[in-house]
This record gives C-alpha cells, structure tokens and sequence, in this order.
C-alpha cells in the first residue's frame, strides 16, 4: 500500500536534489568559463601590448623586432601598415584572420575557432600613429579544457544523484517503517473490532425485531424506539462488513477467481434494484456487448456494483435516469455507470474515494451511509488491476469508467 507513497517521496528527494546540482553545475560552469575567457583575453591583450613594442618607424620605413615574444605554438603576432598591409609576423601557423580597422582594441571571435585581438601602434617619441598589430590564437585548447569541465561535472552530477538514489531509497524505507507498523496495527484494530462487534449488533438486532414482530404489549412510542434500534443496528451491521471487507483487501486478500459472466451479473443486480428505481420514477437502462466475461472475485465484484449502483440511486432525482453501459476494447472491458443525478464539485472529485469521505455528512447520516461505499470500490478495483475513473458535473449527473483487464 505504501509503495506509490515510498517511490513519491524518493522521487521528490531525487528531484530537489537535481534541480540543486543543477543550479549548481550552472553556477559553477558560468564562473569557471567566465574566469578562462577572461584570463584568454587578457592574455591577448598583454600579448598584443608587447608585440606593440616591437614595431617602430625607422626612417620612414616600419621594423618589427624578430624576438621571440609569443607563448605558445598556436598564437600569431601580424603587424600591419598604415593602409592593413602586414610587414611582419611571428607564429608557425598563419591563422588566417584579416585585419579589422573598425574593430581595433575589441575581442573578436571567428568561425574557425579563433579570437584575435588588434590595436593601433604609435610611436613612443612623436605619438604618432604608425601602423597595428593583430594578435590570434586558436581556441581549441580553450574548448577543450571547458569540455573537459562538462564532462567532470556531468559524470559528478550522475554519480551523485546515483549514490542518492540508492540512500534516498534505504531512507525512505528507513522513515516508513514506523508509518506502516503504526497503520497496519490500526488496519489489525479495525478488523478485530468490526469482528467483535458483529456478535452485539446482532443480538440488538435479533431483540429488536423480535419486539417489532409482537407489538402488543407496547406502547406506541416504543415500538418507535425499537424502530430506531432495529435501523440503527442495521447500520452499525453494514458499517462492520464495510470495514472487515476494507481489512481484508489491506491485507491482500485471496481471490476466489473464477469466470464471471458480467452480462448476468449486472442484468442481475439491475433486476434487483428494479423497484427503488421505478419508485423514483427513473429511466433503468442496461446496454452491453454480449459475451462480457472477467476472471475475478463473483462476491467482491457484486460488492463493487451493488455500491455503484446503490450510490447512482441515492443521487438521482426523480424521473432522471441511470445507464449502465457495457464494451469490449481491445484486451479490455469498459463498463460505464452514468446517471444524471445531482453530480460531483469539482473540487470533490479527487476526494471520493477516500474512506469515510462525504461531501454533505448530514445527509450522508441521513441516509445511513458511511462514506465506505466508493472506498469499497477503489479497493476491488485495485485487487482486479482495474481501475476506475470519474466525469461529472454539479446539476448534470456523473458517469464512473470502470476499466478491468480481460
């Protein structure tokens, strides 16, 4: 029972902590990345500043000094003329980036994987400008040292939310433990109670009736009390089988499977309740495919119709109508309830399944119900591998989907 809740929580605890190291990864990818391409440029700039020093004008004519000025293999120095001719270059590969003059002094990255940095060059005495100075290296090694850090971060990331998945999955374990000991002693009380009460109930019941059979030696109020013992104990009675039936599917009940014809069954029940129908002056339809058969449990699913169909006619007025519909679709069976009774909020609808749930209690006491009968359903429902959904509309009726594997 509490393994959706156990892999919901596991869930949660793995999504928290992704949506972390994530967020993480991120910042820390943007600081490290930030920090090399800042460390780049200012590599290119204090590069291009020296290779600056090295050009002068010499008699009308520029000279470049043929130190060795560069860091590595994958750097180029050009310097460039007045007019963007290039006079001199250092470098083994020529990088093939062209001079830019509306760009001087800006970082500039190219298609080939390359950033470039240029700025004009003015001679140290006149000030006079002289010429420019481009300065390039590849960023292949760049690229590389940032994927390297993807990598190390991806694999770090996976190996964490791996080694969280398997702790998150002890712990939670580790934190149910109690919630399950603790439910199944209340599931192991509700039994033992509902079981234990069956005897009272039913000697009320018995007394009660027997007094009603033979009422002349009462008065006329008491045979009212006696009334009132006799329907309350008729409750208390439905009530105690509603919750050893509950205690039993908690407990992971035993099916007595066998083939079920569902067109009898349900043609059965719909004969049953024939009577309160046409006193509530209701259209009673039944339409299904012939040949509706289902391997399950005949008690537990008459259980789970008898509570459909009682709960369509607590909540359908007067002349409404209530369908039962019957199909085949492909390697399933669809059976489908629909009334036009007094429909569900919307707000309700994933409420009513829970058990002692009612969405007006003092009517529900009313009528003598208990809030167990969709609980009931869901539970048959579940031992099947079925599943049941609902449509419905304040004012316009319901329609309960009843989904069984064949």
């Amino acid at each position: 029972m509490f393994e959706k809740t156990r892999l919901q929580l596991t869930l949660a605890y793995l999504g928290v902590l992704s949506l972390i190291l994530t967020l993480f990864t991120v910042a820390v990818r943007w600081n490290f990345t930030r920090s090399l391409n800042r460390q780049f440029n200012t590599k290119l700039e204090n590069l291009a500043q020296a290779a600056a020093f090295n050009m002068d004008n010499e008699d009308g004519e520029l000279e470049t000094d043929e130190d060795e000025i560069l860091v590595n293999e994958q750097q180029t120095i050009e310097w460039f003329d007045l007019e963007g001719e290039i006079v001199g270059e250092q470098g083994e590969d020529k990088l093939d980036v062209s001079l830019n003059l509306e760009q001087l002094e800006n970082i500039q990255n190219h298609p080939n994987s390359i950033r470039s940095f240029s700025k004009p060059v003015y001679n140290l005495e006149t000030e006079e400008l002289i010429g420019y100075v481009q300065v390039s290296e590849s960023l292949v090694e760049l690229n590389n040292t940032i994927r390297r850090l993807d990598y190390g971060l991806g694999s770090g990331i996976a190996i964490a939310l791996l080694a969280s998945g398997v702790s998150s999955i002890w712990l939670t374990r580790r934190a149910m433990q109690p919630i399950e000991a603790s439910f199944e002693r209340l599931k192991q009380f509700t039994a033992d109670a509902s079981h234990e009460l069956r005897s009272p109930l039913m000697a009320i019941k018995t007394n009660a009736d027997v007094a009603l059979k033979y009422p002349e030696g009462m008065r006329d109020t008491d045979a009212e009390k006696f009334s009132a013992i006799a329907s309350a104990s008729n409750q208390m009675t439905k009530l105690t089988e509603n919750l050893l039936l509950l205690a039993r599917t908690d407990k992971g009940v035993e099916l007595q499977l066998e083939l079920v014809d569902l067109n009898f069954l349900l043609t059965d029940l719909m004969q049953l309740y024939k009577p309160q129908a046409e006193a509530k002056q209701l259209s009673w339809q039944l339409e299904l495919e012939p040949e509706l058969y289902l391997s399950g449990d005949r008690l537990l699913l008459t259980q789970l119709f008898t509570n459909l169909l009682q709960n369509a006619l607590q909540y359908t007025s007067f002349g409404d109508s209530v369908t039962v519909n019957g199909k085949r679709i492909d390697s399933q069976i669809q059976i489908e309830i629909a009334d036009t009774g007094i429909g569900i909020a919307p707000d309700h609808l994933d409420k009513i399944f829970e058990r002692f749930w009612r969405a007006d209690k003092s009517r529900s006491y009313q009528f003598g119900r208990s809030g167990l009968g969709l609980a009931i359903v869901k539970e048959i429902l579940q031992v099947h591998h079925g599943t049941v959904s609902v449509d419905s509309k304040l004012g316009k009726g319901s329609c309960f989907t009843l989904i069984f594997p064949r």
